[in-house]
């Protein structure tokens, strides 16, 4: 892909010696709290190389800029140095000022006073401010060093790649389309809709959810803009941002969707019977199947784990049956590639296992269920007809115990909070109450988290009107009565302070939301990052929520974290929003964090193509070159190049040392 220079103007006193302006930030009290911002500013005027030190309250505000702008025009300082806060906060923000007043928005350093500094020493002031002195002192030695860069920029493609099928995909499939743009929506199951087809209604109004779901899944399926590619997968992700190389396999359904009429014909012959995923093995499917009936595309697949028709001389009894002739036993694998100019990840969740949680006797007491396995009792199409039925004797239970945070805010399983556990346990045994308003339920909980919109009223409605018992207090531990497979369930109320036994007939296990078992998958071949709970991260918590620190690549939906359905949608949205700006600009500029290696030092040993965490790099007449683009200056070729041959632009050698020599040779 030909690059082309963006016009950025260099600094106008680049010829001159360095003239370091270095402007502390109070952030309120934030930094000025902890750090003595006047001792520091008298620190700071006796560095070497410093020509000007302001010190204002916000620096990000507009007085604060102004004061950077002012000493830019009237020639001051050829360097700039904020000490603030994080520069993923407001980076962006001096680096426009700096272009304002044609100075190249690449000669200035961040020093990180408050992450770095204030905000972990908040009791040791002393220590804050011999740290302070720290920061800025390394951050004006490497100020000192910067050079002017030239970002770049690159054409895009105006083809978006949406992995995952569930609510989020198919929102952000639409939005894209309706805007004119190309859209291919990968879902790895034989239909779209994910997680939000099983539900039988939807918090807090009540919605029917198939109501709701099922008009979106019909019209991205038939969306002009929109190629649906269900049961399948992507497998390989090259390029970059604009021009993403990527290559989608199709798995075989061994049934032609072309000549298929969903007459179903096929079903009743098939002799295999396996558990239905759809109905979380409460009942059973047929080795060629449809996984509900409103799914889409309305194809029968054949299941080829159970399948044994795909043996040789074994079964094919669907194929004889079938008028249509839409079976074929040789239909095999099929792999497409695609150029899209953006990617958003919208993979959603699994629901945690709570058999580790051994205390509630999950896989082990038959009456103790999950709430999905609830909510699949609830649906009217579900395998009970819409019944919530004891599975150890097929019987309707008058009592009815629901225990939230299972595998939530548990640090021997997941610290966070999942944010819907609690809504839609409140949602169920209110659905239970309608249908049995004699029926006794009890919620057990820690923290009723009933954040949203009419959330709060839903949960008091739950209580005043239903009569839904709630017990604050974790549970300690399920028992069954092994004649009756009757519970008993410990806990202790922590509202009177008391321990207390509540004999019931069933329980339902609120579970946790997890990343989507495809995550690990999606990681290594777009290489975005993920955080501590394994969620997908953004580039900022704030101002860049869907974003990730790959250019080009977006996040939604629960892939980024645990959200109801509204949230969900809205988040979506904002990520097809996102990639519309960047297809709908043709162009994106990259920033200028990129290699540069010496062809004449260059032994073409390939160790960098090795470790190359971006695939940016390939060998060219025996010696190694980077693709700009995709490089993102990680700098991990650098350190492992056995010549030297290699440089990495804004973090140089030279730089890096500077800072190094700083640090350790104080003032």
């Amino acid at each position: 892909m030909e690059l082309a220079q963006t016009a950025f103007s260099t600094c106008r006193v680049m010829a001159m010696p360095e003239r370091v302006g270095v402007f502390i930030c109070h952030c309120g009290l934030n930094i000025a709290g902890v750090i003595d911002v006047k001792e520091l500013h008298t620190y700071t005027q006796m560095l070497s190389g410093v020509s000007l030190v302001e010190d204002y309250s916000y620096m990000c505000s507009e007085p604060g800029q102004e004061l950077i702008r002012k000493a830019i025009r009237e020639g001051k300082i050829n360097r700039v140095v904020v000490a603030a806060c994080s520069p993923r906060m407001h980076e962006p923000t001096f680096r426009n000022v700096l272009s304002q007043e044609g100075m190249n928005p690449y000669l200035l350093d961040v020093a990180n006073l408050r992450e770095h500094d204030s905000w972990v020493h908040m009791f040791e002031k002393d220590k804050a401010l011999e740290k302070a002195k720290d920061l800025v002192r390394m951050a004006v030695a490497r100020a000192a060093k910067l050079e002017a860069l030239t970002p770049r920029e690159v054409s895009v493609e105006r083809t978006a790649l949406i992995i995952g099928g569930g609510i989020a995909g198919i929102s952000a499939a639409l939005d894209l389309g309706d805007a004119g743009y190309k859209v291919y929506l990968v879902e790895s199951s034989p239909t779209v809709g994910g997680h939000m087809a099983q539900l039988d209604k939807t918090f807090p109004t009540m919605d029917c959810s198939a109501c709701i779901l099922t008009p979106k899944m019909v019209s991205v399926a038939r969306h002009p803009n929109v190629n649906l590619r269900t049961y399948a997968e992507v497998v390989d992700v090259q390029g970059y941002v604009g021009n993403f190389r990527v290559k989608i396999r199709s798995k075989p359904r061994y049934v032609d969707a072309k000549k298929c009429t969903a007459c179903g014909d096929c079903v009743p012959v098939c002799p295999i019977e396996v558990p239905s995923e759809f109905d979380v093995e409460l009942t059973w499917r047929k080795a060629i199947y449809i996984p509900f009936p409103q799914a889409v595309p309305t194809t029968y697949t054949i299941d080829d784990k159970s399948c044994i028709g795909l043996k040789p001389l074994t079964c094919r009894q669907c194929e004889d049956k079938c008028g249509p002739k839409a079976i074929n036993f040789n239909e095999s694998e099929r792999e497409e590639e695609i150029i899209a100019g953006t990617i958003i990840v919208a993979t959603g969740y699994r629901p945690y296992n709570p058999s580790k949680e051994e205390q509630y006797g999950y896989g082990v007491y038959p009456n103790v269920i999950t709430a999905i396995e609830m909510e699949r009792m609830l649906n009217a199409s579900g395998p009970t007809g819409g019944k919530v039925l004891r599975p150890s004797d097929m019987q309707e239970p008058g009592r009815i115990a629901f225990l939230h945070c299972i595998g939530s805010r548990d640090e021997r399983a997941n610290s966070y909070c999942s944010r819907i556990c609690c809504m839609y346990s409140m949602k169920q045994a209110r659905q239970i109450k309608e249908k049995h308003p004699e029926a006794e339920v009890h919620e057990f909980f820690i923290d009723i988290r009933a954040y949203g919109k009419g959330f709060e009223e839903f949960y008091e409605k739950a209580a005043r009107e239903y009569g839904v018992t709630f017990i604050r207090g974790k549970v300690a531990e399920v028992m069954e009565e092994p004649a009756t497979h009757d519970l008993l369930v410990r806990a202790e109320d922590t509202m009177l302070g008391r321990p207390v036994e509540i004999e019931t007939d069933l329980v339902i296990l609120s579970t946790a939301l997890q990343p989507h078992e495809q995550t690990d998958q999606v990681q290594s071949l777009l290489r975005i990052s993920r955080g501590p709970e394994g969620f997908f991260s953004e580039a900022h918590p704030k101002l860049r929520p869907v974003d990730t620190l790959v250019d080009g690549v977006f996040i939604c939906g629960v892939a980024q974290g645990p959200k109801d359905i509204p949230d969900t949608v809205a988040q979506s949205k904002g990520a097809a929003s996102g990639a519309a700006s960047l297809m709908g600009q043709g162009k994106v500029t990259i920033e200028p964090y990129f290699i540069s290696i010496d062809e004449d030092v260059c032994s073409g040993c390939k160790v960098c193509i090795d470790l190359c965490p971006y695939q940016a790099i390939h060998i060219e007449q025996k010696t190694a070159k980077a693709n700009e683009a995709q490089c993102k200056g990680c700098g991990v070729c650098v350190s492992s190049c056995p010549a030297g041959a290699i440089k990495a632009n804004h973090f140089t050698d030279d730089q890096l040392m500077s800072q190094i020599v700083a640090a350790v040779g104080g003032a």
